[in-house]
């Protein structure tokens, strides 16, 4: 199935699925810190990971669909590489600086 994906979204799903790795150590360690702090900040944080967890393991499945709406459209392919992009970096960094 992936061999008929055109390259920007396959760089797309890698993305969303590194996306998902961060996130997913991230509502781990902030669910620890909830039970162990009980702080309505660490609830609210493994929530929002939680949710973006989801909307980047949606987004693999839309990006396999066939009937995906920018699916032969290059320009917004790119434009979906970058905020991809843009969001890994910003959990790159979340992620490092949560685990130090």
């Amino acid at each position: 199935m992936a061999s008929a994906m055109e390259p920007w979204l396959l760089v797309a799903t890698g993305l969303s699925a590194v996306n998902a790795i961060l996130l997913g150590t991230l509502t781990v360690v902030w669910v620890r810190n909830y039970r162990t702090f009980g702080s309505g900040m660490t609830a609210g944080l493994a929530g929002f990971a939680a949710t973006m967890l989801i909307e980047n393991l949606l987004a693999i499945v839309f990006f396999f669909s066939t009937g995906m709406l920018y699916a032969g459209d290059p320009t917004a392919q790119q434009a979906v590489v970058a905020l991809r992009a843009v969001q890994t970096v910003a959990l790159a960094a979340l992620t490092y600086v949560t685990l130090k």
